[in-house]
């Protein structure tokens, strides 16, 4: 980031104060923290002073630090840090902000930067000679699938030609901004396709098709003899446990027999045994060598499953490394993990640590093993 630095003395003026308006909203804005937090309204007061006033003068970061009870160099640290913040004296009645990140770029954004050169002047952050406009290059406004677009303080321009920034530019230097329309200037609705939206227009089909499957099925249990359910198609399907098929309603409850009561309540699933040690899938284990590689950079490896690991003989990085699909199954099943050897690609973090240690992990999954 470049050094931003406030303007000149010459045109910085000699006291700043809030009028009735934004005094108000700045309030408003400080009630808003708890007590002993205040200075965390430090950005949206230097926001109402950069609407106030155009810009954000040393007058205003001073004032708003002794509203919020903060030194000023705090002050200052946030207002040269934060980009947003035009710290010299802009365009009274246009500051046009032209996005020049790549989506920008490659759809015009460099056509729209000569027409502020040519129509305003050709340095950014520099007025017109009447000081009524500016204009500068900005990172991206998050409006890319309608580029190019540019920003004039709070609202944005979008699918922009040079010949309609111009006819804007003029609107805005002959004090007519507020008749320009915002947003797209092409036959478009905020980010929908242009010319209008093109998929999904008829919903008639989707609701068709669901009625024909429907159909099928039912027919498929009729002719099976079974009883067909009432459809749960249009019905939405939630966590919450009140939706859930599986919840009876307080009547049959209430008429159930306590048989059939006793019955309704699910048994609490059995959890599957564990596979026998005697499996030929068993990874092969070996006598504890004199030096244990640490398993637990494994992650997933706690010392609780270390400790197992070690008991099946399993010492170092380059045996985990060497486990075959079926072996690993063996011992995800062993550990009760549903999956999270796999998940956790145990076997390429072991390959790694085991070909350079520490050093390798971190060049293999950029980051250290936690």
């Amino acid at each position: 980031m470049s050094v931003r630095r406030l303007a000149d003395a010459s045109v910085q003026p000699a006291a700043f104060s809030f009028n009735e308006e934004f005094a108000s909203a700045a309030q408003k804005w400080i009630a808003k923290y708890p007590e002993g937090r205040q200075q965390s309204a430090i950005i949206p007061l230097l926001m109402l002073a950069q609407e106030q006033d155009g810009w954000v003068t040393k007058a205003a970061i001073e004032q708003i630090c002794d509203m919020l009870g903060m030194p000023y160099i705090r002050g200052l640290e946030v207002a040269t840090f934060y980009t947003q913040f035009q710290l010299k004296p802009v365009g009274t009645r246009a500051h046009i902000q032209v996005c020049g990140t790549t989506p920008c770029m490659l759809r015009g954004a460099g056509e729209l930067m000569d027409v502020c050169r040519s129509k305003i002047h050709h340095e950014q952050f520099h007025t017109n000679e009447d000081g009524t406009l500016s204009w500068e290059e900005v990172e991206c406004q998050g409006a890319c699938v309608n580029a190019p677009m540019v920003m004039i303080f709070k609202d944005s321009y979008e699918d922009l030609t040079p010949e309609r920034l111009a006819e804007i530019i003029d609107e805005f230097e002959a004090g007519r901004g507020d008749s320009v329309p915002t947003g797209p200037q092409v036959d478009r609705f905020f980010s929908a396709p242009e010319g209008g939206f093109t998929a999904l227009t008829d919903e008639k089909a989707v609701l068709k098709s669901a009625r024909a499957r429907e159909a099928k099925a039912d027919a498929a249990g009729a002719a099976a003899g079974a009883a067909v359910p009432p459809s749960n198609a249009g019905k939405p399907k939630t966590d919450a446990p009140e939706t859930s098929p599986a919840l009876k309603t307080p009547s049959k409850v209430k008429a159930a027999p306590e048989a059939e009561k006793a019955a309704s309540v699910a048994a609490p699933a059995a959890k599957p045994a564990k596979p026998s040690l005697d499996d030929k899938n068993r990874p092969a284990g070996i006598a504890r060598p004199a030096m244990v590689d640490d398993l637990k950079l494994i992650s997933g490896v706690g010392p609780k499953n270390e400790k197992v690991l070690h008991e099946l003989g399993i010492f170092t990085f380059a045996q985990v490394a060497s486990w075959k699909k079926a072996e690993r199954e063996w011992v995800d099943g062993y550990l009760n993990f549903h999956g999270r050897i796999e998940r956790e690609d145990w076997v390429k973090q072991a390959k790694a640590l085991a070909r350079g240690g520490v050093d390798e992990y971190v060049r293999v999954f950029g980051k250290k093993p936690v």
